[in-house]
């Protein structure tokens, strides 16, 4: 019972009057209009001021004090860890139980939060400063290798912006595209019906058009934001959107995931998990020069005889915790990717029973979208991008 109040949302669930973390509006009740008019209320409210620019707006509205943990606690933890391995194991080991507790409480809160993308780029961050600082003066690493993982930190911070821009919101200006593209397609589809009749051509070409027209009526109403969203779109509970082909709302990336942004959070993945991987093995070398690689990490003599290789080697098991989660995630994605599914809709399957669970709990679903292995990723490179919306362009960085 209590991880039911743990777990989250259905995406596609309007919002409950029950939900509201004020306590004086709060109410049980069972009526559907009620729940969505108390939603809709809820949404209507934003800040607006004419005298402040874009940027500074979404910057003030979105500062957090949950982000002074992230700056001030993190250094402070990692050295209280250094100074014995018993107290590194005891911090490193409840660092991803808070992480993960703080994770639920603002899920359940159904809102954005910094939190997360603060830790993830002053890690990035503070971690890079000690390689700087404490590995390269050891005189064990090259400009090169030094030039490789500076390259691979500025390229990560490069496409997480990219992929923070815009996830493929679903707006009225889409829907009306697509509805006159759909004319368009009725129009030419009748003529060339006419023609191949004329022709006297094979029925399965003369039954084209209606499949096109059953692809077409596949398009449904959001009973959230009440616009009409194409196939495979969602709406986000956290954004307040509905995105086009949405995968999931990623809280390290502070955004969801969608058709336009998936291309770019796959290539995150890929390169900061590559950029980990080569720094840690470059440290690693470094403090344990005897050791073998694969070893190192679980038995190094001595280096918690100073506090500088202390610190460092603490911030090795650190990162190859972060890597290691972040390399789950990937796998996922790609398991995902060669199915042509995506993270709701395996979610979604795996609530009806109809995926199961593999390997490391990844889950095994073959949708009715999946061509085989070659034509999904065919179709996962070549999805066009939704049409970034100007004035998200701004708000979005943060």
């Amino acid at each position: 019972m209590k991880w039911e109040k743990l777990k989250p949302p259905e995406p596609d669930d309007p919002m409950c009057c029950c939900d509201c973390d004020i306590f004086w509006s709060r109410c049980c009740c069972d009526c559907d209009g009620l729940d969505q008019a108390f939603s809709r209320w809820l949404k209507k409210k934003s800040h607006t001021s004419g005298l402040q620019s874009p940027v500074f707006g979404a910057v003030i509205d979105n500062l957090e004090i949950s982000m002074v943990p992230a700056l001030l606690l993190l250094p402070l933890l990692l050295r209280v860890a250094s100074l014995h391995y018993l107290l590194g194991i005891t911090i490193l080991t409840a660092l991803p139980g808070l992480v993960l507790w703080y994770y639920y409480a603002t899920h359940r809160k159904k809102r954005r939060t910094l939190f997360f993308l603060t830790l993830a780029l002053y890690s990035l961050g503070y971690l890079y400063y000690l390689f700087i600082t404490e590995i390269l003066p050891r005189g064990d690493v090259s400009q090169l290798q030094v030039c490789v993982v500076t390259a691979g930190m500025i390229l990560t911070i490069i496409s997480l912006i990219r992929t923070k821009r815009n996830p493929g919101f679903v707006t009225a200006s889409l829907c009306e595209a697509s509805s006159h593209k759909k004319n368009n397609k009725e129009e030419s589809a009748y003529l060339e019906k006419r023609l191949q009749s004329a022709a006297s051509c094979s029925v399965n070409s003369s039954e084209l058009p209606k499949n096109e027209d059953a692809l077409s009526t596949k398009w449904s109403l959001c009973p959230v934001c009440k616009i009409m969203r194409p196939p495979r779109a969602g709406h986000c509970r956290t954004c307040g959107s509905c995105v086009l082909r949405l995968d999931h709302h990623c809280i390290w990336i502070n955004s969801c995931v969608g058709q336009a942004n998936h291309r770019g959070f796959l290539l995150t993945l890929c390169v900061f998990v590559l950029t980990a991987v080569y720094g840690i093995s470059l440290v690693l070398r470094s403090l344990c020069p005897r050791q073998y690689l694969m070893t190192a990490l679980f038995y190094c003599p001595g280096v918690y005889s100073q506090s500088s290789t202390a610190l460092c080697f603490t911030c090795c098991w650190y990162s190859s915790i972060i890597t290691a989660g972040l390399l789950y995630l990937l796998l996922a994605q790609i398991l995902n990717i060669s199915s042509n599914v995506t993270e709701r809709e395996a979610q979604q399957a795996l609530r009806s029973k109809k995926a199961q669970r593999g390997v490391l709990g990844l889950r095994i679903y073959t949708g009715e979208h999946s061509r085989g292995f070659y034509q999904n990723w065919v179709e996962f490179l070549t999805m066009a991008e939704a049409v970034v919306d100007i004035r998200s362009k701004l708000t979005d960085l943060v």
